[in-house]
């Protein structure tokens, strides 16, 4: 009966992330981007994946800029690079003296938070650094285009700031053909205008590939950076960085007609063969994906029938020989076939949510050359700074 491949030992799902393929994806949209800067989003933990191990290995490929979503994610990868510049998108938190002490850039996105980080300055009695964000269409988080003109007016509101960057983030960039990037794109060049002339930076993932009216002075890729399409409709050119695999618990041999899983939702004949893996949605493998979802084989597409449970899936390997499946055959969830972006489509979502939602349970390896010794994230080294 096979076993395993020889790179894949027995135990629990391994989680496989490929920091050498997410620098050179880096490098790959640092190359598209021209003469813009190519910063790395590394915000919920870099997808996931453990900014811990990502993020040097993006800064010794040459990154040195960084964006993440909180103020604790910012404080963290302080610890990893003392010498980066780190913007915190969603702008200050209740921490404003640790926020200044670590030398965080906030993305400023009202007024209210242009006076408070202004007051921190004066009373630090030094300008600290900052972004503005201005909303030109995603009505989210920014700016609006009334408090960019109270700023043009006020200019003495930015006096004690030393501004790094005003950026803006599009709505539809997975989609080049949609209206709303060229209407976005014109309402940033127009808005921004009014401000300090800063670099600007408008793009993530998709944008980078609409070409060089948006690409300004930075681009912040997330997603392309881990292996996903920055466009939904067309060929995906980034590499495959995350890889996602089981083992084969049991094999059912299904001689009679009878069903598969809770709620009976799928019946299969006589001469079927199901396999039985350990993974389910406690582990991150949406329940969705029942009788919807595949798996690999040897590079082989096998179905996922009835529903996922909480620790485990059930595939047909009826197509496969019988002597190529067993107890211990290593079955790939996600890479070696299955294309995350595919397998986020079956579940009706997106691969950022399969990436974030990868579970604690995975025995996580990281391979390249810049993932050093060690399986398990380690904490990072560097004691904070002001960068």
């Amino acid at each position: 009966m096979p076993g395993p491949g020889p790179d894949f030992e027995p135990g629990p799902a391994e989680l496989r992330i490929d920091l050498d393929a997410i620098a050179a994806n880096w490098r790959l949209l640092q190359a598209r981007a021209g003469k813009a800067r190519c910063a790395a989003v590394v915000k919920a933990d870099a997808y996931g994946l453990s900014a811990a191990r990502v993020a040097p290995a993006l800064w010794a490929a040459g990154c040195r800029s960084f964006f993440v979503a909180h103020g604790a994610e910012g404080l963290s990868l302080r610890q990893c690079l003392p010498n980066a510049e780190i913007f915190v998108l969603h702008g200050l938190s209740d921490q404003l003296a640790a926020f200044a002490a670590a030398g965080l850039v906030p993305v400023l996105n009202s007024l209210d938070e242009i006076a408070a980080w202004s007051a921190r300055a004066g009373a630090a009695g030094r300008p600290l650094p900052a972004a503005l964000h201005i909303d030109t269409g995603m009505t989210r988080l920014g700016l609006s285009e009334a408090s960019v003109a109270r700023l043009a007016a006020e200019p003495e509101r930015l006096a004690n700031l030393s501004l790094r960057l005003v950026m803006s983030h599009l709505a539809c960039a997975d989609d080049p053909a949609h209206p709303m990037n060229r209407e976005q794109l014109d309402a940033f060049a127009r808005l921004k205008r009014a401000l300090p002339p800063l670099p600007a930076s408008l793009s993530s993932s998709g944008g980078i590939f609409q070409g060089a009216p948006f690409h300004f002075e930075m681009v912040r890729p997330g997603i392309a950076l881990y292996g996903g399409r920055p466009l939904a409709s067309a060929p995906n050119p980034m590499a495959e960085a995350v890889r996602l695999a089981a083992k084969v618990l049991q094999v059912h041999d299904v001689d009679t007609p009878r069903t598969v899983g809770y709620g009976a939702t799928r019946q299969v004949s006589g001469g079927t063969r199901i396999a039985t893996i350990g993974v389910g949605y406690a582990d991150g493998y949406f329940r969705s994906l029942g009788n919807r979802g595949f798996a690999c084989i040897d590079g082989i597409p096998v179905p996922v029938v009835g529903r996922v449970s909480m620790d485990l899936i059930t595939l047909d390997v009826t197509a496969l020989p019988a002597t190529r499946v067993g107890a211990g055959t290593r079955v790939d969830l996600i890479g070696g076939g299955v294309d995350v972006d595919a397998l986020a489509d079956a579940a009706g979502t997106l691969a950022y949510e399969i990436l974030t939602r990868l579970g604690p349970r995975y025995r996580r390896v990281y391979v390249g050359a810049a993932a050093g010794e060690g399986q398990d994230p380690a904490p990072c080294a560097g004691a904070v700074s002001s960068g």
